[in-house]
């Protein structure tokens, strides 16, 4: 295909993602309302919004499988045109049940992007797929153009006509994907049964990854559907102003991710990796310090102050932390292109399963431990162990070469590995 086609694609297929995104972060904004009208506690809340993220997650996998089988271009159109019908059908719920159900059913879109991202890869060099990859996977800005649509659609007619725009938005743009698409070139006939592609779980490369993106994607979407009630509880704003603030997250953690896939190209995944999870790691520590008032009793009278982030020092870094997140979630498929380049549609859905997963899981962890310790940054706190966790699996498996995770004694991978030295 002509540069000039894999061009089309890639926007059209990135397009088609933007908007499912859009859809699979809707709860995060929706629900705020949601929440008040049926009195739902913290924990409640947080199953509310992470629920559409579990179906997108489960069925990554399988969906990254039938790629590889029959093609990308049927199933985003099929994801596209079939979740339309539950998202229409979520306006009239009126009961948290009614929203779960609804939710597990139009969360499909979260799947398309285990769809487009073998998709898109294929039309492109080997040299140039981290870009590719990379751009594609900026469709997550939809989390932040759901930040802006979302409270101006809730504000102006009420949360009901939200699921009604975005419905009809999946349905323009399937038509608008299936005019600028193409026939997937590396679908063929006799691909590999399913039970022989996940052989590759064998491989503990899958898994380290695995751990990387629960992190990066997980973190990522937990926190763009929880950040707007964040702002709200925490400073005390509207849905709107805690919206647009949040934005400050969603559209660098989008934006970026291109940004991500060249540095990828230029400097290697492990490089670009090892530096994003530092830059989280200290973002997420200066965020968890909850708000705390301290009296220091001097030999005169006591001396009370209070240490807390301002909001625009709270955002700058919630901005830092979302082009952190943006660059390790495309270094992670760079991984990916690089060493599992014959089966990249069965390795990215397991991969991008794992990191749904910790998506659904974080924002019901978060509402826990928030009902628990009653303070808004301990969804930070628990972040920032993650991180470490990651920051060590780095360390041992790729700075320090360890013999572990797939090496022998001498230092010498039992599987080849195009990581760059440290």
């Amino acid at each position: 295909m002509s540069g000039s086609g894999n061009i089309a694609v890639l926007l059209a297929t990135t397009w088609a993602f933007t908007i499912c995104f859009a859809v699979w972060m809707m709860f995060g904004v929706t629900g705020i309302p949601i929440s008040e009208q049926l009195g739902l506690s913290s924990t409640e809340f947080g199953l509310l919004t992470a629920t559409p993220v579990l179906t997108g997650a489960l069925f990554r996998l399988p969906l990254g499988i039938w790629t590889d089988r029959l093609g990308g271009r049927r199933l985003m159109l099929a994801l596209l045109i079939g979740c339309a019908i539950p998202v229409w059908i979520s306006s009239y719920a009126t009961a948290l049940w009614h929203f779960i159900l609804l939710g597990l059913a139009l969360g499909l879109v979260g799947a398309s992007f285990s769809v487009g991202t073998p998709y898109v890869a294929r039309f492109f060099p080997k040299e140039k797929r981290g870009f590719a990859m990379g751009f594609f996977g900026a469709g997550t800005v939809g989390a932040a153009l759901n930040m802006f649509i979302a409270p101006w659609l809730i504000d102006a007619y009420g949360w009901q006509m939200v699921p009604k725009v975005y419905a009809v938005a999946l349905i323009v743009t399937a038509a608008i994907f299936w005019v600028f698409s193409a026939p997937d070139p590396a679908r063929a006939a006799n691909s590999p049964s399913m039970l022989s592609q996940l052989q590759v779980l064998r491989d503990p490369r899958v898994w380290k990854y695995c751990q990387y993106y629960s992190i990066v994607f997980g973190g990522f979407t937990a926190l763009s559907i929880w950040m707007p009630q964040y702002f709200k509880s925490e400073y005390g704003l509207s849905i709107a102003q805690a919206s647009l603030l949040a934005v400050c997250f969603a559209l660098p953690a989008g934006a970026f991710r291109a940004f991500g896939g060249w540095l990828s190209d230029r400097f290697g995944a492990h490089n670009v990796t090892w530096w994003v999870l530092w830059i989280a790691w200290i973002c997420l520590f200066l965020l968890s310090y909850p708000k705390t008032d301290l009296t220091i009793h001097t030999i005169r009278e006591p001396i009370s102050f209070g240490i807390a982030l301002p909001t625009w020092l709270f955002t700058m870094l919630l901005f830092v932390l979302g082009i952190a997140f943006a660059c390790g979630m495309a270094s992670t498929f760079k991984y990916i292109g690089d060493d599992f380049s014959e089966n990249m549609g069965a390795v990215a859905g397991i991969v991008g399963m794992v990191g749904g997963l910790g998506g659904f899981l974080l924002p019901i962890m978060f509402g826990a431990i928030l009902d628990r310790l009653g303070f808004n940054s301990s969804c930070f706190m628990l972040l920032y162990g993650i991180v470490w966790v990651s920051l060590t699996l780095n360390y041992l498996t790729e700075v320090r070469r360890a013999p572990v995770m797939g090496e022998n004694v001498m230092g010498e991978k039992t599987a080849p590995s195009s990581v760059s030295e440290a």
